[in-house]
C-alpha cells in the first residue's frame, strides 16, 4: 500500500507556486526559472571568477554554529589549524593510488593552481558563458561547468554554450585537454529539471508510488540521459537516494523522495543509475548518508542542519539505498552538508574523513568519484571563506568540488583554496594527486 503524500493532495503545480527555492544541490528548484549559478557549482548569479557577483555574502562571513568550529580566520588556515578542525586528513584509497600510477605523466604536466582547477566545477550568470570563465577553461583551471535554468533559454541554445565550452577545453594553451569537461545539472524529473524540454517526466515520488517503481525508474534514468546528452552533457546530480520520513517533509514537499521504504529507494535508485549511465551519462547518487529525516525548512544551503539518528538507523535506513546504488555502479556520490552526531559528533558530513572514508568508502566499498554539495552553503558558514572550506573538503576525501551558492560566488577562490593547500602542506601531496587522477579517470571515460 502506498504511503499518502502531501503533494498528492495539494497537486504538483501548487507545490511549485508555494516555495520560494534556492538553487544549490540539496534544495530543490521546481519552478526551474529562480535558479541563478553562482560563479562556481549549485546554484547562484556571477560570472566565471573575474565578475564582482552581486547580492555575494562575503566569502569570510560566518554565523554561529552548534556544530562547527568557532568562525574560521579570513585567511587560509595553517595545516596545524586544518589538523585541529578536522584530525587526520584523509588517506589516499587504493582504487585512487592505481589511478595516480596511471595518469602520472598527465598529472606532471599540471601547475599546482592547474592541478587544483581540474577538480573544480564552475557555473556562471545568465545566458551567456563569460569571455573569463572560457579564457580558464583555455588555461587548465577549470574541471566542469555546473549548469542552472537562468542558463538555460532552448535546446539549441544550450548546445551552442557546450559547444563554445568544448572548443575552449580542447585549446592547445590547456594542458588537460584530453579531459573532456564534466558538464552537468540536477536532471531529477518531475519538478527538479534544468532542462525543462526533456524528461523525466514522473518524480522520483511518483515513482515510487507506481506499480512498478524499478520499471518506472529505468525508463526515467533513460529518459534523462537521453535529454543531456543530446545537448552535450555527460553528468546528471541524480538520483536522490534520500528515504523520506513524513509527508510534506524536505525531501517530499517537492517529490524528490522515491519512498519512506529504503527497499524502494533501493530498487528504483539502482535502476536509475544503470539505465542513466547506459545512456551515457554518470550517475551521482545523493545525499550521503542522508537527507531523509529533515524537515521542511532543514536546508543545507541556508543553514547548519542537524540530522539526529542513530547509527544504526543511518545504517539501515539511510545508507541502505547506497549499497544497491554502489553495486549498480554509480560513478560520482554526493555528500551532505548536514551534521550527523552519531557518526561525528562534529563535522558536517562533507567536511568528515570519518564520514567519507570511514563510512562511504570503507564500510560500503564506494570506489568512485566523490563530490561536494554547494561549497556556499549557509551550513558552511562557521567553516570561513570559500577557501577554507574548499580546502577542508579537498583534506576531507571530497574529489570533486562544487564551487556555489543561492547567490554567486566565484570559483577561483575554490581553486585558490586548494592550491594554496597543496603548496603550503595542509593537502598532503600524495592523497591530492591521487584524489585529482581518480576524477581525472573519470573524465577520460566521459563522452565530449
Amino acid at each position: 500500500m502506498h504511503t499518502y503524500r502531501l503533494w498528492l493532495a495539494v497537486g504538483s503545480a501548487a507545490a511549485a507556486a508555494v516555495v520560494a527555492l534556492a538553487t544549490g544541490c540539496s534544495s530543490a528548484d521546481p519552478s526551474a526559472s529562480s535558479s541563478v549559478p553562482a560563479k562556481s557549482a549549485g546554484s547562484a548569479a556571477s560570472g566565471a571568477g573575474s565578475q564582482a557577483p552581486t547580492g555575494q555574502q562575503p566569502a569570510g562571513q560566518s554565523s554561529g554554529s552548534a556544530h562547527g568550529p568557532e568562525t574560521l580566520p579570513a585567511s587560509l588556515i595553517s595545516p596545524q589549524q586544518a589538523a585541529v578542525v578536522q584530525g587526520p586528513a584523509a588517506v589516499p584509497t587504493a582504487t585512487q593510488l592505481a589511478d595516480l600510477t596511471a595518469q602520472s605523466a598527465e598529472i606532471a604536466r599540471l601547475s599546482p593552481e592547474q592541478m587544483a582547477g581540474q577538480r573544480v566545477i564552475y557555473s556562471y550568470s545568465g545566458l551567456s558563458v563569460p569571455a573569463s570563465l572560457l579564457r580558464q577553461i583555455r588555461h587548465g583551471d577549470v574541471g566542469g561547468v555546473i549548469f542552472f535554468s537562468a542558463n538555460i533559454s532552448s535546446q539549441a541554445q544550450l548546445r551552442g554554450v557546450i559547444a563554445q565550452l568544448e572548443k575552449a577545453n580542447d585549446a592547445a594553451t590547456n594542458p588537460a585537454r584530453r579531459y573532456p569537461l564534466m558538464l552537468m545539472a540536477d536532471q531529477e524529473g518531475g519538478l527538479v529539471r534544468r532542462l525543462s524540454w526533456a524528461g523525466p517526466d514522473q518524480s522520483e515520488a511518483e515513482i515510487g508510488a507506481s506499480v512498478d517503481p524499478a520499471t518506472a525508474a529505468a525508463t526515467a534514468g533513460s529518459q534523462a540521459a537521453a535529454g543531456l546528452r543530446a545537448v552535450g552533457m555527460n553528468v546528471n546530480l541524480a538520483p536522490v537516494l534520500d528515504v523520506y520520513r513524513q509527508a510534506g517533509d524536505f525531501d517530499d514537499q517537492f517529490q524528490r523522495s522515491y519512498s519512506m521504504n529504503p527497499l524502494t529507494v533501493s530498487e528504483a535508485g539502482a535502476a536509475f543509475v544503470a539505465a542513466q549511465q547506459k545512456g551515457g551519462v554518470a550517475a551521482t547518487v545523493k545525499h550521503f548518508p542522508g537527507l531523509g529525516d529533515a524537515k521542511a525548512a532543514q536546508d543545507t544551503d541556508n543553514r547548519p542542519v542537524r540530522i539526529n539518528l542513530s547509527a544504526r538507523t543511518l545504517r539501515d535506513v539511510d545508507e541502505l539505498p547506497y549499497q544497491a546504488a554502489i553495486k549498480a555502479g554509480a560513478k560520482l556520490a554526493m555528500v551532505s552538508w548536514a551534521n550527523y552526531p552519531a557518526l561525528d559528533p562534529r563535522l558536517p558530513a562533507g567536511l568528515s574523513p570519518t564520514i567519507i572514508q570511514g563510512q562511504l568508502q570503507e564500510r560500503l566499498g564506494f570506489t568512485g568519484v566523490t563530490i561536494t554539495d554547494a561549497l556556499g552553503a549557509g551550513a558552511l558558514r562557521a567553516y570561513g571563506t570559500l577557501e577554507n572550506r574548499t580546502m577542508l573538503a579537498g583534506r576531507a576525501g571530497m574529489d570533486a568540488l562544487l564551487c556555489t551558492a543561492t547567490n554567486a560566488v566565484p570559483g577561483w577562490k575554490c581553486v585558490e583554496g586548494l592550491r594554496d593547500g597543496y603548496t603550503d602542506g595542509a593537502l598532503p601531496k600524495t592523497a591530492f594527486k591521487a584524489q585529482l587522477a581518480q576524477l581525472l579517470q573519470l573524465r577520460a571515460s566521459l563522452p565530449a
